[in-house]
C-alpha cells in the first residue's frame, strides 16, 4: 500500500497539471489506475497502473481503466514514486514495459522519501535515454514543455522536498487551493492599495479645503 505521503505526491502532480493541462494542451491525467496495453495482459493481470500518467490530445474524460486499443493511444508521460518495495520493479520490469510495450514517449521516477532518488527518460529510437538535470535539477519534459523539479514546502501539513511542475519561467503550477489563496492575496492587496489612495485624497482635499478657509479668512 501506498504511504500517506506518496498518495499526496500522487495528488500534487496531478491537481496542479489538471488546469494547466486544460487550459493549454488538453487531455487525460491518470493515477494509480490499471492501464491495459495487450489481452495476455489482462488475462494474467500482471501490472498495475502507474502512479502518474499523461495522455495527450484526448477528451478529459473518466475512465475506469486506460484501454490503449480502445482509446487509440497509450501514455505520454509516466511518473512512478518509488519505495522501498517497488524500486526495483519501478526501475526495471516497469521501464522496459514502458520502453517496450507501451513505448511511451517519457519516463521519470521519484522516491518521496529519497528525493535525490530522481530520474527521466526519453524514448529515443525505441531506447530510453537518461535525461540531464539542468543546473537547478530539474528535469525537462519536452511532452508537456514543463520541468519537474523539487520544492521544498509545507502541503498538507508535512514539510519535505516535494516533485512540482514549473513553467520555462520557472513559475510553479498551482494548486487551485494555491492558485485562490493567491488570486485572494492579490485582491486584498488591492484594496489596501484603494484604501490608502482613499486617504491620501481625503487628506489632500481635507488640506485643500483648509487652506481656501484660511485665503478666505485673510481677504477679510
Amino acid at each position: 500500500m501506498d504511504t500517506e505521503r506518496h498518495r499526496k505526491q500522487m495528488e500534487l502532480l496531478i491537481d496542479s497539471l489538471q488546469p494547466w493541462l486544460d487550459q493549454h494542451l488538453g487531455g487525460y491525467i491518470g493515477g494509480n489506475m490499471f492501464v491495459y496495453y495487450s489481452a495476455n495482459q489482462t488475462r494474467r493481470d500482471d501490472f498495475k497502473g502507474p502512479d502518474v500518467f499523461v495522455v495527450l490530445g484526448v477528451p478529459n474524460a473518466e475512465r475506469r481503466s486506460w484501454v490503449v486499443w480502445e482509446e487509440h493511444k497509450g501514455p505520454d508521460v509516466v511518473i512512478e514514486l518509488l519505495s522501498e518495495t517497488t524500486a526495483k520493479t519501478d526501475k526495471e520490469k516497469k521501464k522496459q514495459i514502458y520502453q517496450t510495450q507501451l513505448r511511451a514517449p517519457e519516463y521519470f521516477w521519484f522516491d518521496p522519501f529519497n528525493p535525490s532518488d530522481f530520474t527521466g527518460f526519453r524514448l529515443i529510437n525505441g531506447v530510453y535515454q537518461e535525461l540531464q538535470p539542468d543546473a537547478q535539477g530539474r528535469l525537462f519534459s519536452r511532452s508537456l514543455g514543463l520541468f519537474l523539479n523539487h520544492w521544498q514546502g509545507v502541503h498538507h501539513h508535512i514539510n519535505t522536498t516535494w516533485l512540482r511542475w514549473a513553467t520555462l519561467d520557472g513559475e510553479l503550477l498551482l494548486l487551485p487551493a494555491e492558485a485562490e489563496a493567491q488570486r485572494a492575496a492579490a485582491e486584498a492587496q488591492r484594496a489596501q492599495a484603494a484604501e490608502q489612495q482613499a486617504a491620501v485624497e481625503a487628506q489632500r482635499a481635507t488640506a485643500e479645503a483648509q487652506r481656501a478657509t484660511a485665503e478666505a479668512q485673510r481677504a477679510q
